[in-house]
């Protein structure tokens, strides 16, 4: 195994801008050095020749002072100081190294933070112990270093390695979330609380119509993100099933009770989870062959995976890590693992819903339209799903099925449990934030204007509430004006001058 010349002076690196020419430090370059299997990290690290210390777009720049030497405890020592826990970088490395090095390492700095760290790393990962007896002295450490990254609020203490492991999953599902602006920021916002005084004065019928309207809008936008045009049933019979989110717990079965519900017609779909591989892509015109954008966990690893999954979110929930934070961790952490062969948008985005009404993040009885917030910002949605699709393309082997499926031919369970779901983090709280200050807002204060125009109406026409209804939809779709066939057809008894006074009424009140 390599043991030098770690370090690498760069002044590009795999196709990315460096902001100055340096030495490329930590995961970045162990990954490259050892030519581990793993996603190049979103950020990296980089000395400066120039004595300065500062972040750019991706890039984590450091003086010569913080120049580790060129040995790889060294470099993982500057990792763990600087970038962070990366346990896919870690996973790959250890199966790659003798455990003799570890082992090494441990005897020669027994009290060191950062080598206790990587040994109760290596033994959580891989379920072995390493030859060194249990530490007897010293402070207790968290794994986590929460100034980095997102920590369970409640940790367990491994007297062994006297370490707090405050990872927020298990060792079958543990992705992890960096700590950032826009993160930190969100999170200081508070939102949920913001939401519920922007609701707090709004009347209760307002409230009940709104979240009736909002379920079945999140309905149709979730079946749109999918491409799909659903019936009026089938959409309401979705909404019906939002609206219950958070009033059962996560359990394989209730997954596969919510799979029957999208899938409407189940005679040309496997049901429950996968026993064959999956992909999201297209296939080659000509010769049917699979172009994956995305391929799917191998459905030999589901079980373990989505086990893995559920156990997490209960642990999240249990002790109270940030909502938001948990809903981005097991929704994407889902249609990362598609474990079904179809419906997995959906659930995807119900997880969503589940998570944050389950842990009282949303107003009882108001079900967020996350999926409406999605479909207004699909293009970054996509590209939020790619940042961790595309790259693990090039670590996965497969080859065609008879049926132009794909059949992975390596192990890439570890793909699917141990990613950076920082950018996907980012994305989540974006769409709840523009769904409190903008989607929901919006709606009440359109029901708002609703009720006054037909308190009006209903004082100069008498008008039944469904008359109502359509006029008001017809004026909104027609820019406040009534339409040649409207006067012509539908409300022929309404005089020149009564569509002029509607008109000017319309356009006060929704002007």
């Amino acid at each position: 195994m390599k043991n030098n010349n770690i370090s690498q002076e760069i002044s590009v690196f795999q196709g990315r801008t460096v902001p100055e020419e340096g030495t490329l430090v930590g995961y970045g370059a162990i990954i490259t050095a050892y030519k581990l299997p793993v996603p190049t990290p979103i950020q990296l690290a980089l000395i400066s020749r120039k004595h300065r210390q500062y972040k750019a777009d991706g890039w984590l720049v450091f003086t010569t002072r913080h120049q580790p030497e060129d040995n790889l405890y060294s470099h993982l020592v500057f990792a763990l100081k600087y970038e962070g826990v990366n346990i896919l970088a870690f996973k790959k490395l250890f199966e790659a190294t003798q455990p003799s090095i570890i082992e090494e390492w441990i005897r020669k700095e027994p009290q060191s933070q950062y080598g206790r760290r990587i040994w109760f790393l290596y033994e959580w990962l891989m379920q072995k112990s390493l030859q060194v007896p249990d530490l007897r002295e010293g402070n207790y450490i968290p794994l986590l270093d929460e100034k980095q990254q997102y920590a369970s609020p409640k940790s367990i203490n491994s007297s062994r390695h006297r370490i707090k492991n405050n990872l927020t999953g298990n060792v079958n599902f543990c992705p992890l979330i960096s700590k950032t602006v826009k993160l930190e920021r969100y999170i200081a916002e508070n939102l949920a609380d913001k939401n519920s005084i922007s609701i707090s004065g709004v009347h209760k019928d307002i409230l009940l119509r709104m979240s009736a309207f909002l379920l079945l809008k999140d309905s149709k936008a979730s079946f749109t993100i999918e491409g799909e045009n659903p019936t009026q049933n089938r959409a309401v019979r979705w909404g019906k099933a939002i609206g219950q989110a958070g009033s059962k717990p996560l359990s394989k079965e209730e997954l596969l009770r919510l799979q029957q519900i999208v899938i409407d017609d189940n005679r040309f779909v496997q049901m429950g989870y996968r026993s064959e591989g999956g992909f999201i892509g297209e296939h080659d015109r000509n010769t049917g062959e699979p172009i994956p954008e995305h391929i799917s966990a191998r459905w030999q690893d589901i079980e373990k995976l989505m086990g893995g999954l559920l156990e997490s979110a209960k642990q999240m929930e249990s002790t109270s890590f940030n909502p938001v934070l948990t809903a981005a961790l097991i929704a994407f952490g889902f249609i990362f693992i598609h474990p079904f062969v179809d419906g997995n948008g959906r659930l995807h985005r119900y997880l969503i819903h589940h998570i944050l009404t389950t842990m009282k993040f949303t107003p009882q009885g108001i079900i967020f339209p996350v999926s409406a917030a999605i479909l207004e910002r699909i293009s970054d949605y996509r590209k939020v799903l790619e940042t961790y699709s595309h790259p693990i393309l090039d670590f996965i082997q497969w080859k065609k099925t008879p049926k132009n499926n794909v059949e992975v031919l390596n192990d890439t369970l570890d793909y699917y449990r141990y990613f950076d779901a920082t950018a996907q983090t980012e994305f989540l709280f974006e769409c709840v934030d523009y769904t409190i200050s903008t989607i929901i807002p919006d709606e009440v204060a359109y029901l708002e204007k609703f009720d006054a125009m037909k308190v009006w109406l209903d004082d100069h026409f008498q008008m039944p509430d469904k008359t109502i209804a359509l006029l008001i939809r017809f004026l909104a779709q027609n820019n406040g004006k009534f339409s040649q066939r409207a006067k012509e057809k539908e409300f022929i008894t309404i005089t020149e001058k009564e569509v002029k006074n509607i008109e000017e009424a319309y356009n006060e009140f929704f002007g």
